[in-house]
């Protein structure tokens, strides 16, 4: 018996099985009874035959024949000479055991192996159990392996998405770095030519007054520097425009697009000037603005009027646009003029036209509203108002104008030509929404030439709730 139990335990340590194409059915059906492959099952099989045999597991002496044969047949295949020991005459379980594998015959390792474990399940009940155990406990190493994989690969995904974070944001603060020190250069450039000036105003309008005049002279010098990146961008603009119109005479192409507006001046500033940029701002300095009203934020935002000589519909400049926190106090100014508070209705838009006025320059507007964003946006309509009255209108949509224009009055008798004669019109500033019930919004722009400007306050998007909107607007000369 000890013999017959170390032959078991040395095929196993040699087991090397080939799979058979006939089997494989079998071999399908163990691995969805039991939850193993045919060959890690057997080896489990073997695993708990030689530590039960003679414990747990009480098997008459044909089962253990009938079970050794198969362990050979599982190994070896069918009987050899070459790897079946000597036998004695008297070795009856020597003998025993070779005849049990020479009865096996042409049996495959695979039918070997499965014989071997269904004769096993049926002669001991706690087989089954002992792998169910060993299965839930392989599941357990899989479910930990898998995650501890998942938790690897999502800390690899962190590490990467926080380097790229990393990457990204030193190059967002390379680039406001070398923008400020652009906008300094500039400031400093600006501000040593036209000191003299300055000072000399300053002192004419604040004398005796230290701290009014360098106040005075920092709004000088803030608005010189806006003016200056106000013709540096139209200067842009011209440029692309005339490059676009050389390029369009070459194509000869009949229907021109509009050029694509460049950068704003704060991410495409030059190096500043060695002389007097322009002599318009020298000009200002020497005879600054007087505003119709409070400049907001101590700026004014003037220009210089369009010459006399140049197209009908120049190119238009950048609008500044800036942001103040006295929201409280500039909606109680406001409260008592009931024309500077209007309730835009969900759905509206309410279009503020300003006619350009001819002791004016500059346009400045400001606005708030209660509790909810709105959509804003400034136009410019190239019109002669036969008045320089303020006035309101309410449509449903913003959109309105614009359908009208594209419907085609040769296919509606009814619409006629009305649209034809509409006046062109140019974008300012187009409209978003902005966040007026946090802060003031205020912004400016210089005028291009006589017309009509078009304050668009856009609440179409808004289903349900009407909006309270304050506003001012004013001209500076």
């Amino acid at each position: 018996m000890a013999d017959a139990e170390q032959s078991l335990v040395n095929g196993v340590t040699n087991l090397s099985v080939n799979g058979n194409e006939k089997s494989k059915e079998s071999v399908d059906e163990f691995a969805k009874g039991w939850g193993f492959q045919l060959p890690e099952l057997y080896k489990l099989a073997v695993r708990f035959y030689k530590e039960k045999n003679g414990k747990a597991l009480k098997l008459k002496y044909q089962d253990k024949l009938r079970l050794v044969a198969y362990t050979k047949q599982a190994t070896y295949g069918k009987y050899r000479n070459d790897v079946s020991p000597e036998v004695g005459f008297l070795d009856v379980v020597g003998n025993d055991r070779r005849q049990a594998w020479q009865a096996l015959g042409d049996m495959s390792q695979t039918t070997a192996m499965a014989e071997f474990v269904k004769q096993l399940d049926s002669l001991c009940p706690l087989f089954r159990p002992f792998t169910e155990a060993h299965n839930a406990e392989k599941q357990e190493q899989e479910r930990k392996r898998h995650e501890e994989e998942d938790r690897l690969r999502r800390e690899a995904e962190e590490k990467e998405r926080r380097r790229l974070e990393e990457e990204a944001q030193q190059q967002l603060e390379l680039q406001k770095q070398k923008q400020l020190e652009q906008e300094m250069q500039i400031r400093a450039a600006l501000n040593q030519q036209t000191a003299v000036q300055f000072a000399q105003y300053a002192q004419q309008q604040c004398p005796n007054n230290k701290q009014q005049q360098e106040e005075l002279i920092r709004q000088l010098q803030e608005q010189h520097y806006q003016q200056y990146m106000q013709q540096v961008y139209q200067q842009q603009l011209m440029h692309q425009q005339q490059q676009y119109q050389q390029m369009q005479q070459q194509a000869g192409n009949t229907a021109p697009a509009p050029p694509s507006q460049p950068a704003p001046p704060s991410q495409q500033m030059e190096s500043p000037p060695t002389q007097q940029p322009a002599s318009q701002p020298t000009e200002v300095a020497s005879t600054p603005p007087q505003a119709n009203s409070v400049t907001p934020n101590g700026t004014e935002g003037t220009t210089e009027k369009r010459q006399e000589g140049e197209d009908d519909m120049p190119p238009l400049a950048a609008a500044s646009m800036w942001t103040r926190k006295d929201i409280k106090e500039f909606k109680e100014s406001l409260q008592k003029d009931k024309d500077s508070c209007i309730k835009i209705g969900s759905g509206e838009t309410v279009t503020v036209r300003v006619p350009t006025h001819e002791d004016g320059t500059c346009l400045f507007w400001e606005f708030a509203t209660d509790y909810y964003d709105i959509g804003f946006g400034v136009y410019f309509e190239w019109t002669i108002a036969p008045s320089t009255t303020v006035s309101v209108t309410v449509s449903e949509s913003s959109d309105e104008e614009e359908f009208d224009e594209e419907q085609d009055p040769k296919n509606d008798v009814e619409q006629g030509t009305k649209k034809e004669d509409r006046p062109p019109t140019d974008e300012i500033i187009p409209v978003y929404r902005r966040d007026c019930h946090e802060e003031v919004y205020c912004g400016s722009h210089a005028y291009p030439g006589q017309g009509v400007y078009l304050l668009k306050f856009d609440n179409s998007y808004s289903l349900w709730r009407s909006k309270t909107l304050y506003y001012r607007v004013y001209y500076s000369r």
